[in-house]
């Protein structure tokens, strides 16, 4: 999955999406802190997907997924499915087309909502640049749009601001990409990038203040690193893992931090905290639980009381692991368990 699949829904209960051979499954908790469905819905009815959906959440507590799906010998086509509750069923799977008109999967989809509940959703198209589907003002769909680049690698990473507008960053040849909307409903344009050594696959965005959004990457280095457009990339520490992180902000003992989550090397789940936008002050990684398989994905959350819930999921075994904050101080948490 690429962006955050385990979610608050808006009335407070939590959601997880998995990926599950060709089709998205998704699970609820019954009420807030469990117990959880027994069985996981299908998203979007019977169609059958590629692998790599994508989701994203909107103020609003609605989650948007997008997907690739085969449609005649050779080719496929983007589809968005809208999952308004938790304990209600997915819309069905709308077909939004392909970013060269026809042809195969050019890169994993990224989904993300604007401040008024529309989603985009940005792809790879065959030029390497990428490109852009949203939802208009007045319902419905806009035409594709390229935004331009070249060579992009990997997953993009799309993220809405605390002002609504929209964001997308992407790893292209020497550094990174960036896109950012300059008002409500307007396609995003592309701004200053940066150059860096960037490990693809790596990439994961988080609004951080008003004005700011944070990339964090790892470099070819192996170091987890921190960017806000218009600053220099800032190292935080040496990556736990190889993937991704996951990033969630919170208040701990009424300090605004930010908290992060990775597979560790040694097969574990790993966190580290520190002061939201203050990277010079430092963080570490803390391991916690059982070893995971080499697939495992990691996600953090909020729950309905703004705590940090992490889950991680393995698709080669289906396990699905939670966690919890305790309530002490620091960001101790719970015995894994296994949903």
């Amino acid at each position: 999955m690429n962006g955050d699949w385990l979610i608050r829904g808006r009335d407070g209960r939590l959601t997880v999406y998995l990926p599950s051979g060709d089709a998205v499954l998704c699970r609820a908790e019954r009420g807030p802190a469990g117990p959880w469905d027994d069985t996981p819905r299908t998203v979007g009815g019977g169609q059958k997907l590629h692998p790599g959906p994508a989701v994203g959440q909107g103020a609003d507590g609605y989650a948007h997924l997008a997907a690739w799906r085969p449609t005649v010998p050779g080719e496929s086509g983007l589809v968005h499915s809208t999952h308004f509750r938790p304990r209600l069923a997915p819309l069905d799977w709308v077909p939004i087309g392909h970013p060269d008109k026809k042809g195969d999967r050019t890169g994993p989809p990224a989904v993300t909502v604007d401040g008024a509940g529309r989603a985009y959703v940005f792809v790879r198209n065959k030029d390497g640049g990428v490109s852009l589907r949203n939802q208009k003002v007045k319902g419905g769909w806009g035409a594709w749009q390229n935004l331009g680049g070249r060579d992009v690698e990997g997953e993009l990473a799309a993220v809405t601001g605390e002002s609504g507008l929209v964001e997308v960053y992407a790893c292209g040849p020497g550094g990174i990409l960036h896109w950012r909307q300059e008002g409500d409903g307007k396609a995003p344009v592309r701004s200053e990038g940066v150059d860096a050594a960037v490990r693809p696959g790596t990439l994961r965005a988080l609004a951080t203040s008003a004005g700011h959004t944070t990339l964090f990457f790892t470099d070819l280095s192996g170091d987890l690193c921190a960017w806000r457009p218009g600053e220099k990339p800032v190292t935080l520490l040496a990556a736990a893992g190889p993937g991704p992180v996951s990033a969630v902000r919170c208040d701990i003992e009424g300090h605004d931090c930010t908290v992060l989550a990775q597979r560790s090397a040694s097969g574990r789940v790993a966190f580290a905290a520190y002061p939201t936008e203050r990277e010079p002050a430092g963080a570490w990684w803390t391991e916690s639980g059982p070893r995971l398989p080499a697939d495992a994905m990691v996600a953090l959350a909020l729950d309905e009381h703004d705590e940090v819930v992490a889950a991680s999921l393995s698709p080669s075994t289906g396990k699905l692991l939670l966690a919890r904050r305790k309530d002490e101080p620091g960001l101790a948490l719970t015995a894994w368990r296994e949903l």
